[in-house]
């Protein structure tokens, strides 16, 4: 890497981390640019070792788009700037996936079985959730629920979880919108009992917990990997068909697969599995119709997993991958991707 990109990279670095002579050379230069340019660039690194292993930051790309999903498989919320928690992504009152629809019996509803959902829309204002949808009224639900409101034993990809119950008002209007049987939407508690992603793929650490998303706090894409999948597709796909929560760019295509321990702002997060793709990848973002078919099909045709990954991934396209959160903090459009590296 040359040029700015090679600068800045350099310009970030600190007390702990590894300098060269071009970094020392650049000295000046960075106490003039101060703090701002440096936000979020360094730690030490307590409990980890990594100041005594002296890692060194190397940029990767920036931050293109932030998304928050708070209803699972509902339209995501596009944000300027978003805290990072341990259990994924948060704006406002906002908190990624941790409101989900599930049937009378608790068992998750996503778009896999109601492809619909991506058409509502969801917001926050004074202290409640909006929810919209073409041809529904407007619709406010508080995000602190009554504790009167039960609590419901809910079922996730075969773990259990709990979720207090929404209301009854809100379970007609996603009833009446689906045209389903009847459905509820329950909302996760700080009080309650994450997911552990380990019980979901093995890969990920005991300390690694979710809500209500699939398996981890946080997911990447890069949009020169979209890009070159929209290369091979005869009808062009969007990043709201992935559903990433980063999105980054001034990388090469599927750059993020070899990304492990990265820092975005003063976030840091650490790589751990690529996202295996099923069809919800082929629900159209705007009309909420599923195809089946494509992407899916593309992506199977030059995405798949290395035989030896096959007890990971099976027979699914790989797209994207998960984070681990390691340290929280704030992210922003325009924040600088730095891989950590020996």
């Amino acid at each position: 890497m040359s040029g700015p990109r090679a600068a800045a990279g350099l310009l970030a670095a600190r007390p702990g981390w590894a300098w060269g002579p071009a970094a020392a050379a650049l000295l000046p230069l960075g106490a003039l640019l101060g703090a701002a340019l440096l936000r979020g660039a360094w730690r030490w690194g307590a409990g980890r070792g990594w100041g005594r292993r002296r890692r060194r930051l190397q940029r990767v790309g920036t931050v293109l788009k932030l998304f928050v999903y708070p209803v699972k498989s509902c339209r995501g919320v596009a944000v300027g700037r978003a805290q990072v928690t341990p259990m994924g992504l948060r704006t406002g009152e906002l908190r990624d996936r941790f409101w989900l629809v599930v049937k009378e019996d608790g068992h998750m509803v996503t778009a896999r079985q109601e492809p619909r959902l991506v058409l509502v829309s969801v917001d926050s204002e004074n202290g409640h959730l909006i929810l919209e949808a073409p041809e529904m009224k407007k619709l406010a639900l508080p995000v602190k629920l009554p504790r009167k409101n039960p609590v419901r034993n809910c079922r996730i990809f075969g773990l259990d979880i709990q979720g207090r119950d929404c209301g009854d008002e809100v379970a007609q209007w996603i009833t009446t919108f689906l045209k389903s049987e009847p459905y509820r939407l329950v909302h996760f508690e700080p009080s309650m009992v994450p997911r552990k992603s380990k019980d979901i793929i093995n890969l990920f650490r005991s300390t690694d917990e979710v809500a209500y998303p699939d398996c981890s706090p946080a997911l990447i894409i890069s949009e020169a990997s979209l890009e070159d999948l929209n290369s091979r597709l005869e009808k062009k796909v969007k990043i709201e068909n992935f559903r990433p929560n980063i999105l980054v760019t001034d990388c090469s295509p599927f750059e993020e697969d070899t990304w492990e321990d990265i820092l975005i702002g003063d976030v840091e997060m650490k790589g751990t599995v690529c996202c295996a793709r099923c069809i919800l990848t082929t629900v159209n973002p705007d009309t909420g119709v599923l195809d089946r078919k494509e992407p899916l099909e593309t992506l199977k045709s030059y995405r798949l997993c290395d035989p030896s990954e096959r007890h990971i991934y099976k027979s699914s396209p790989l797209f994207g991958r998960y984070f681990a959160v390691d340290k929280t903090g704030t992210i922003r459009v325009g924040d600088p991707v730095y891989k950590m590296v020996q």
